[in-house]
């Protein structure tokens, strides 16, 4: 039963996630990219604010340094790095193509859980990593193939694969968080864990985002630019942060590797959807070997004991 709801809990995380890049596509170009992460975490902040409980004040204040070390880590690497290199890589990619990219998080994350968390990597999760690399070489191959490629095209892209390690490291250090949340005898809220985060990012952004003219740009959003800053702020951020805090601690993190092949699915149907974007027979097919690989990567997968 565990496993279920750890499951439906990082569904429902990825899958919001995915939204992130239709979110970004609507403010992007108009809002500077700090402005928009600062102001996001802004909105996410004041949404969880009301749902925190007293005696969470207690467990944080028993925090030991190595936690808050990894919740800092969390801050710099699936926030803060995470959205620039996402809304700098907009600049110069489509959104399709920048959601199917992100499909390389799970191949990434099951590297880092070799290396950094000791996890046996399969024949069965080498193969996965071999067609994520394929998926990714037949989508910059549409790129090169094409009248419309350019060193900006291939930044941007290169930028939404940054992105994806942001992510991935992410997902690595919060696995460790958990399990150090375990064994530490403390139990820090999916709710608080996210304010946390979202604080120390928002942070992070208040300097570079005060050199965007951020008071003069924001007077000039229109309607639709605002609920695409709530909706990156409530759902892809505050929501689908706490599914993930939830989530992770009852599976294995290569199993999260898995499920975060709902970002590239959800980026590419809505992208089609909503953008009126055009996706290719071979970016389809790039993503058809992406998502197959994220499945031969979540076949082994376990149940983990924390």
């Amino acid at each position: 039963m565990q496993r279920i709801k750890g499951v439906l809990f990082l569904l429902g995380a990825f899958t919001l996630a995915g939204t992130a890049v239709i979110a970004a596509r609507y403010v992007t170009g108009k809002l500077g990219p700090y402005t928009i992460t600062a102001v996001s975490l802004f909105f996410a902040i004041m949404f969880l604010l009301p749902f925190v409980k007293w005696k969470s004040l207690r467990v944080i204040s028993h925090l030991q340094k190595k936690v808050w070390f990894y919740l800092l880590f969390q801050a710099i690497c699936g926030v803060f790095l995470y959205r620039m290199f996402l809304l700098f890589g907009l600049l110069h990619t489509s959104s399709a193509e920048a959601g199917i990219l992100t499909g390389t998080t799970p191949a990434i994350t099951v590297v880092l859980s070799k290396f950094l968390l000791k996890e046996k990597i399969s024949s069965i999760k080498t193969v996965g990593v071999l067609g994520t690399l394929i998926g990714i070489f037949l989508i910059q191959n549409i790129s090169i193939g094409t009248d419309n490629f350019s060193i900006a095209h291939f930044t941007g892209n290169f930028l939404i694969i940054c992105a994806a390690a942001c992510e991935s490291l992410f997902n690595t250090c919060s696995k460790i968080t958990a399990v150090k949340n375990q064994s530490g005898g403390s139990s820090l809220s999916p709710v608080v864990q996210t304010i946390l985060v979202s604080l120390m990012a928002m942070i992070l952004c208040l300097v570079p985002a005060g050199l965007e003219n951020p008071v003069f740009l924001l007077s000039q959003a229109d309607e639709v630019e605002w609920i695409a800053l709530i909706w990156y702020g409530v759902f892809v951020t505050a929501l689908a942060y706490i599914f993930w805090y939830a989530g992770i601690r009852l599976c294995a993190l290569s199993t999260a590797a898995a499920f975060s092949g709902m970002v590239p699915f959800t980026a590419m149907f809505l992208s089609v959807l909503i953008l009126n974007e055009n996706a290719t027979f071979q970016q389809w097919l790039g993503c058809i070997f992406l998502i197959a690989s994220i499945g031969l990567i979540g076949l082994t997968e376990k149940t983990p004991s924390l």
